[in-house]
């Protein structure tokens, strides 16, 4: 390593904060020369096959020729203007494709900042409607424990108030109503006792609640879960009856991860608000969306204050972000991934649910593009991603879970080299 670069090295240590990282014992960082497919290099020279697609959203790899072409012929236009009182073809044409996409009646559309931005709008949205119609005592959010939805304070509230990483802010926010987390997994016989609690909730507390929200079938930084599709079939059966609004986080499950284009069509239904974000730029910029339906969207434009949608991120709509985003949906519309999940999902299978039977191990699961092996001791991250470095892979663990969602475009070989790791890693460490 040379001075310079180790220099940077303790500059950023000393000075920047990492996700969920500390100031004072900080984990280590590499640093990072470039990016091609599916591989990050590393200024130190080493070549790494990205397992995590840069937390999920890298779904066509890095330096996709599509996507470098969106965001140069866009930066020769404008980068940036304001979204009020503006508008320009890159937001139209991303919010064209995503409608054509999204399932119906799912056509009105804010375009936010990021995921955790996306779960604000949504959150208000529902609130906002309530008000509008006269109901301003429907105020509360109810959802499912073990759920992660991002780490501003509205989508903190509705995270695991207990077992989340949030909990130490429980104090400064809203009190929303949890019910135990879906106990049949994904695959397994349906229980119709499943939903016995939630929908008491819903009984007793109906006049209170705003609306449901949940990641569909794929519980994720929460604790990488899979659940049965019939608790959203029945869940959005339970808020209709009920007259509750149903809310789908699918920023980590939304393009194509869990094998459908999203969570929510492995149950075949449609939510009232539906929340995009991580791979809708391709993982090239931050980005994402909260969709409603025209229901939605004229009860709160006939409400106070104009009807306006209280909400307006100064780099709303911004033009690079749409501009790439659009060409990320091109390539989803293509429909590519519909060949390239299943694969991965098929060699996942072979090659990590052997680990299984290790007594270091506590489960395998895997569907579609995801693959998790939990423990049964939690995971020394330093340590571990020294091993992983040295293997030439980037994994990146938390807990006791360690879990790959590979960009769609990896090869067999490079998955391979990623699930070997792991099993190095469950054979010659955990063990």
């Amino acid at each position: 390593m040379s001075k310079s670069l180790h220099q940077a090295i303790q500059f950023d240590q000393q000075h920047i904060w990492h996700p969920y990282t500390s100031m004072t014992d900080p984990l280590p960082c590499y640093h990072v020369e470039s990016a091609h497919g599916c591989e990050i290099k590393l200024s130190t020279g080493e070549h790494l096959v990205d397992g995590m697609s840069s937390w999920w959203a890298a779904i066509h790899g890095y330096n996709h020729p599509q996507l470098n072409e969106a965001l140069h012929a866009q930066a020769d236009k404008m980068s940036h203007v304001m979204f009020g009182g503006l508008t320009h073809q890159p937001a139209i044409e991303m919010v064209e494709r995503l409608i054509d996409l999204a399932p119906e009646p799912l056509d009105r559309v804010f375009i936010a900042d990021s995921g955790s931005v996306s779960v604000e709008v949504a959150i208000k949205m529902a609130l906002q409607y309530w008000f509008s119609i006269g109901k301003p005592q429907k105020n509360q959010l109810l959802t499912i424990r073990g759920g992660y939805h991002g780490d501003t304070f509205a989508a903190m509230s509705v995270c695991d108030p207990v077992n989340g990483m949030h909990h130490m802010f429980r104090h400064a926010l809203c009190n929303q109503r949890f019910v135990e987390r879906p106990a049949v997994v994904f695959g397994e016989q349906w229980d119709p006792n499943s939903l016995s609690e939630i929908q008491q909730t819903l009984e007793q507390h109906h006049a209170d609640i705003a609306a449901v929200i949940v990641e569909p079938v794929v519980q994720g930084a929460g604790g990488m879960r899979f659940y049965h599709p019939e608790y959203l079939s029945q869940l959005r059966q339970l808020c209709d009856e009920f007259g509750v609004l149903l809310i789908a986080d699918e920023i980590a499950t939304g393009f194509g991860r869990t094998g459908k284009l999203f969570g929510c069509d492995h149950a075949g239904i449609v939510p009232d608000i539906m929340c995009v974000g991580k791979a809708l730029t391709g993982g090239y910029m931050t980005l994402a969306a909260t969709l409603t339906h025209r229901k939605v969207a004229e009860a709160i434009g006939q409400g106070e204050g104009g009807g306006a949608l209280m909400h307006g991120p100064t780099f709303m709509g911004n033009p690079l972000a749409c501009a790439v985003a659009s060409a990320s949906l091109a390539l989803i519309q293509q429909g590519e991934w519909q060949t390239q999940v299943p694969q991965i999902e098929k060699q996942l299978n072979e090659q990590l649910k052997p680990l299984a039977n290790s007594p270091a191990v506590n489960e395998v699961r895997v569907l579609g593009a995801i693959g998790v092996v939990e423990l049964t001791q939690p995971v020394d991250v330093a340590r571990t991603q020294a091993l992983f470095v040295e293997l030439g892979v980037w994994i990146r663990p938390f807990g006791r879970l360690m879990y790959i969602m590979p960009p769609y475009c990896i090869s067999s070989a490079q998955l391979t080299q990623l699930t070997a790791a792991i099993s190095h890693y469950v054979t010659t460490v955990a063990n």
